[in-house]
């Protein structure tokens, strides 16, 4: 198939997204379909860039600054992005391309407008890949009251619905929020998975044996460090742990909460907690080599489901899992039914110490862990399955 992708994040970028695309992209090519890239470029000093990425092309369209800004301008930002990327795309060379599929990826919320156009231009079918329910997540957290900021977001949200007609959730649970959206003839709701490629033979430049942790086990997160996350019970897990010299934490990432945590581990003298900052994504699967589980984190306040980018990777490198996360969560029975780790969803310090403490015990004695991780993988998180079920769907 020719198909358009439109995202807001992708390579060289190293956010989750970015990586999901990535793969998504290059497993598109390798199935042999045709791949256009469009993405929001504020750094452009011209209107468009084309580039060739593995066997597709990826087209750069000058659009207002939405990162590292604040909240206002973001929200101004993102919403005259589909207006610019639009007019510039029609000053590009592919201004009068048509496709056989339009495959959208949120957040952003904002992109219903270009992929409208898009749609009817080509006449053809569109899917959205839906990674985030916003505004609800944010209500959930408190950062967002029902007010008229919620509304506005909420308008937005329900018009890029509105333009699909495939929508692909993460987990069965999501599947409520849009009850009232698939009632209506065409529209088809599926639980898309989240996919990731294999891995990359990049040796990472974190070597755990040159730090305090050397000859340790070591409990390592790699990723995101945000409000959504919910990590201080983690440092508070540390400094509970402090007097097992057996064990330790590796984190590795960035966002808001990052400083925070840095300072909190200095505040508290936490010689078993070891930081540092982003990596190429190319490099975690090396990291993950040093290391004996990964640990996923969710704010408790969450009501959607969600299963983040890391347990994937978790699971693909055979690290088994301490999971603390909101209840109910999709991703709580997943780990259980499939005997991958342990997870905590009450936001109990002491449940998850004893959790952590099955875990060590586990990891020293269950000689299938590692295999079942690998297999839960392969079974529902390979990115041949995500292109494939896509393909299906818009055909």
């Amino acid at each position: 198939m020719k198909l358009v992708l439109v995202a807001d994040t992708f390579p060289p970028m190293r956010t989750s997204g970015a990586v999901q695309l990535r793969d998504l992209v290059r497993e598109f090519t390798r199935q042999g379909h045709e791949v256009t890239v469009l993405l929001p470029e504020p750094a452009l000093q011209t209107r468009f860039q084309l580039e060739q990425f593995d066997g597709a092309q990826v087209l750069r369209l000058k659009a207002p600054k939405t990162k590292d800004v604040g909240y206002v301008r973001r929200t101004l930002a993102e919403f005259a992005m589909p207006f610019a990327m639009l007019r510039n795309l029609k000053r590009s060379p592919l201004a009068n391309c048509r496709w056989e599929g339009v495959v959208w990826y949120a957040p952003s919320i904002f992109h219903g407008p270009l992929v409208s156009t898009l749609k009817k231009s080509s006449r053809c079918k569109c899917y959205l890949i839906i990674r985030d329910i916003f505004p609800e997540w944010a209500v959930d957290m408190g950062l967002m009251g029902r007010g008229l900021p919620y509304l506005f977001f909420k308008l937005i949200a329900n018009y890029q619905y509105s333009v699909a007609n495939i929508i692909g959730v993460q987990t069965p649970g999501n599947r409520t929020y849009f009850d009232r959206w698939q009632q209506q003839r065409g529209r088809q709701l599926q639980v898309l998975q989240n996919w990731l490629d294999k891995p990359t033979q990049t040796k990472c430049t974190i070597r755990v044996n040159e730090t305090q942790l050397a000859g340790r086990k070591v409990f390592v997160y790699a990723g995101n460090m945000g409000v959504a996350q919910g990590m201080d019970i983690l440092l508070n897990l540390a400094e509970r742990l402090l007097t097992r010299t057996d064990m330790g934490f590796v984190f590795v990432g960035r966002g808001s909460e990052a400083t925070k945590l840095k300072l909190a581990v200095q505040t508290k003298q936490l010689h078993n907690v070891v930081f540092f900052d982003e990596i190429h994504p190319d490099e975690i699967p090396d990291l993950y080599t040093q290391c004996s589980a990964g640990i996923v984190a969710l704010d408790p306040r969450h009501k959607s489901h969600n299963i983040p980018g890391k347990f994937l990777t978790y699971m693909q490198s055979g690290l088994p899992v301490l999971a603390n996360i909101n209840s109910r969560n999709d991703l709580a029975e997943l780990i259980r039914t499939e005997m991958v780790g342990q997870v905590c969803e009450s936001n109990s310090i002491e449940e998850l110490l004893q959790l952590c403490s099955i875990l060590l015990d586990s990891i020293q004695t269950d000689s299938g862990l590692p295999s079942r991780c690998k297999q839960l993988f392969e079974r529902e998180f390979s990115v041949q399955k995500t292109v494939q079920q896509i393909t299906a769907a818009l055909v």
